[in-house]
């Protein structure tokens, strides 16, 4: 239970995932008022919070009937929202991090916001611990696959900053290094999907946003069939909740699962 003279802010709505997670890892879920439709960790928040909004839009009669004192999003995408919120008089923070720092950095923020700071430093501090301890494993493989990392199909998009980031922890390295840095997913678009096949990804992971990953589809494609990671069926589905928020699943869940791929292509290799 909240203190009554506690300063901190007592009811807030989370516009996306990472803040719900935090929150409860923190031991800080009495303050969430409202949560993302897309939330699926910790799996009892979809249980426990009304969901009142998705990812580019939100139910604003809801979330202003919640009296929020804060409600925290992500990115210019929810640009719109947050004005709409901010012309009711709500107080509003949107990040706006890309990068494994920017996701540590933003725990701890969190946690200073809702005067959480001992607790968050310490969920930061065993998250940069894990990173380094996958780090380390991975330094002990002879060869770094060249991985391929495909955010949607249709177009063909490439990963984003802290994938690309992720994957170089787990003892790869990400082929589109300059498309990583873009953070707005139309500029890192490819215009033609020869392009992969011109960096020959000994790796490919998929993991497209709000639907299945298909890998048999991707190996369909014409001309793929000459790049190894296809030729050797290293095509492999990173699962779309664990990696494509920039919050603590991505430096836990997701690292492990391409950890977990590099690692099987490497026993085969040694």
């Amino acid at each position: 239970m909240m203190k009554t003279n506690d300063p901190f802010p007592h009811r807030i709505v989370c516009l996306t995932e990472e803040p719900t997670e935090v929150l409860y890892a923190l031991g800080e879920e009495d303050r969430i008022v409202g949560i993302s439709g897309f939330t699926v960790r910790p799996p009892r928040a979809r249980r426990e919070k009304p969901k009142v909004s998705a990812f580019t839009s939100a139910k604003l009669d809801e979330i202003l009937a919640l009296k929020p004192d804060l409600v925290i999003g992500f990115s210019d995408i929810q640009a719109d929202i947050a004005r709409e919120l901010i012309h009711a008089g709500i107080e509003v923070w949107i990040s706006n991090h890309r990068s494994v720092e920017g996701i540590l950095a933003y725990i701890r923020r969190l946690g200073a916001m809702v005067g959480a700071h001992e607790k968050a430093e310490q969920y930061a501090q065993r998250a940069e611990a894990h990173l380094e301890k996958v780090r380390a494993a991975a330094a002990q493989w002879p060869r770094r696959p060249k991985v391929y990392f495909e955010e949607w199909d249709e177009p063909i998009i490439t990963g984003i900053r802290w994938v690309a980031e992720l994957i170089g922890v787990a003892g790869g390295d990400d082929v589109f290094p300059e498309h990583s840095r873009e953070s707005l997913a139309k500029y890192r678009i490819l215009a033609d999907g020869s392009e992969v096949v011109e960096r020959a990804p000994d790796i490919i992971l998929g993991s497209w946003c709000g639907k299945r990953f298909r890998p048999e589809k991707v190996a369909a494609r014409p001309g793929w069939d000459v790049i190894p990671a296809v030729r050797n069926g290293d095509v492999h589905e990173i699962k779309s909740p664990i990696i494509l928020q920039p919050g603590p699943a991505a430096l836990f869940d997701g690292l492990d699962a391409i950890h977990a791929v590099i690692a099987n292509w490497s026993s085969r290799r040694t």
